[in-house]
């Protein structure tokens, strides 16, 4: 039962002084504003049908709603799978098949350096480094976590300023102490290299390479928000444009009371809560709205809001639910667009992915490429200012050695024949995308020549893994793929959650494409 009701939840939001997005008192502001500015917000762990625009009814998210309703909202966006991978793929504008970023750590090393697994934003630049190099200020607040690629405080990353948790490996690093703040579950060791810091009460925050004082009445997300909410004002007394890229930590586990409900809350719900889990999720959800207020006022104050674009989205599907799967649902993550120049088409049926973000901030700016670049992402500039009424046509995801392919009506999902299923499982949708109403459509009158061309792709443009790719002889290769291939990994890879089965989900397997273990070469 929810217990929050419309009263209790406004005089809550007022409280945490933010409310539904409101004009405020503007401040003038010598500067020219010819250049576009950009506030890029990715949540963690989230499905796109959390959020009130997507129909959801539990959870309370007007600003989110806000920003929907003045741009553009997609109803079929997709990323990665999971978190590194996810996080390459928006910051580069290229699917794993391209970096080599296929999963939690495994990244395949690029060229013929197999120990070179931290090179991705050397060979792919981001678009915090490409906007950096013309002229824009650029900072970053939150959580980081993309294995294989170098580190937010390095150069080729492309950020002046930064603002992050961190693991209590590089806390010990950076100020030569054992961290002694707020830990995770299962982080109830004594053991300081088992202990997992927290994201939420009393965190772990490094900002510009020094620590960030916290105690345990201190929220995560506040203090990363604030980093923001500084940045946008102290750019915005400047005569340059900016870029501020938000990937929360926001709500992924563990599910915590927020600020709404405790001045000092609990890393380990289970045993300091009595709130059941989902309702946990649920206001974590709430929340993040309300830090998506607190940006939005920030901008309006400083006489910036209409001239920034906002980017809304997520690294993959809600936990549990979704992330990591091979399924739709596991890519299918929230994506609205609005602000300086975007038209206001609401929802719309037109199809993109998170490749296509670093190309459109670059159209949008109206900034040059690097010298040889090249990316996966489509500029959607044309379709987002009204230019174009369509944007492209197919959208890919990878999650592991597996890869899913949409159309607007078509679905090829779980192409993995290192698990045995090198043909997936194939899918007409119409104008449905949240798994109800598919049909299986290999034998489709109809459907041939789409699934024709989904074949096409894979094998000449996004070549996935095979069983006889060199890395999965290393040991990291060969480590990763004996866990990966595990029956029980299998089951949970290869099929929808219980709670969201809503079509046929029969395989065909094929063991002669199966990865087995082979002798490790180094």
């Amino acid at each position: 039962m929810d217990l929050f009701n419309n009263v209790q939840r406004k005089l809550l939001l007022g409280m945490a002084s933010v409310g539904i997005l409101a004009p405020t008192t503007v401040v003038a502001s010598e500067r020219d504003d010819s250049k576009t500015n950009f506030v890029v917000i990715m949540c963690d762990d989230v499905s796109f049908d959390m959020f009130g625009c997507y129909g959801n009814a539990k959870t309370h998210t007007p600003n989110i709603d806000k920003l929907a309703s003045e741009g553009v909202v997609f109803s079929t966006a997709w990323n990665s799978a999971i978190c590194s991978p996810a996080r390459a793929e928006i910051l580069t504008g290229c699917y794993g098949t391209t970096t080599g970023s296929y999963y939690n750590a495994f990244a395949i090393p690029e060229g013929n350096n197999r120990k070179n697994t931290n090179k991705i934003f050397h060979n792919h630049p981001t678009f915090s480094k490409i906007l950096q190099d013309q002229g824009y200020k650029t900072a970053v607040a939150g959580k980081w976590h993309i294995g294989g690629a170098e580190h937010q405080d390095e150069a080729c990353a492309g950020f002046d300023t930064y603002c992050m948790w961190e693991g209590v490996q590089t806390y010990k690093e950076i100020t030569n102490k054992t961290w002694s703040g707020g830990t995770e579950t299962p982080a109830m060791v004594t053991n300081s290299k088992s202990v997992k810091s927290a994201r939420y009460w009393h965190p772990c925050i490094i900002q510009d390479h020094k620590e960030v004082e916290t105690n345990s009445t201190d929220f995560g997300p506040d203090i990363f928000c604030k980093f923001i909410c500084d940045f946008i004002d102290t750019s915005s007394k400047s005569s340059s444009p900016f870029l501020a890229y938000y990937p929360m930590t926001l709500p992924h586990g563990p599910y915590v009371e927020t600020p709404l409900r405790t001045k000092s809350g609990s890393n380990h719900p289970n045993k300091g809560s009595k709130m059941p889990n989902d309702q946990r999720f649920e206001e974590m959800i709430d929340y993040i709205d309300i830090l998506v207020g607190r940006i939005y006022e920030t901008l309006e104050r400083n006489n910036q809001i209409d001239n920034t674009v906002i980017i809304f989205t997520a690294d993959n599907g809600t936990a549990v639910t979704a992330k990591s799967r091979g399924v739709e649902r596991a890519v299918h993550v929230p994506y609205i667009v609005c602000g300086k120049g975007i038209k206001k088409r609401g929802m719309t049926h037109e199809i993109c992915d998170a490749t296509d973000i670093l190309p459109t901030i670059i159209g949008l700016s109206e900034n040059d490429y690097p010298k040889n670049f090249s990316c996966d992402g489509v500029d959607m500039t044309p379709f987002l200012t009204g230019q174009s009424d369509t944007h492209k046509d197919v959208i890919m995801a990878c999650s592991a050695s597996t890869q899913m392919l949409r159309t607007r009506d078509h679905l090829l999902e779980v192409v993995d024949p290192i698990l045995g299923v090198p043909n997936g499982r194939y899918y007409y949708c119409g104008q449905h995308n949240n798994g109800k109403g598919y049909e299986r459509a290999e034998d489709r009158k109809g459907s041939q020549k789409t699934l024709q061309m989904f074949k096409d792709l894979l094998q000449n443009k996004y070549v996935g893994l095979k069983k006889n790719h060199p890395y999965l002889k290393t040991k990291r290769g060969d480590r990763f793929m004996r866990q990966y291939v595990k029956p029980k990994s299998v089951k949970k890879h290869l099929y929808n959650h219980r709670d969201y089965q809503f079509y046929d989900e029969s395989i065909v397997f094929e063991e002669s494409t199966k990865w087995t273990p082979t002798t490790v070469v180094n």
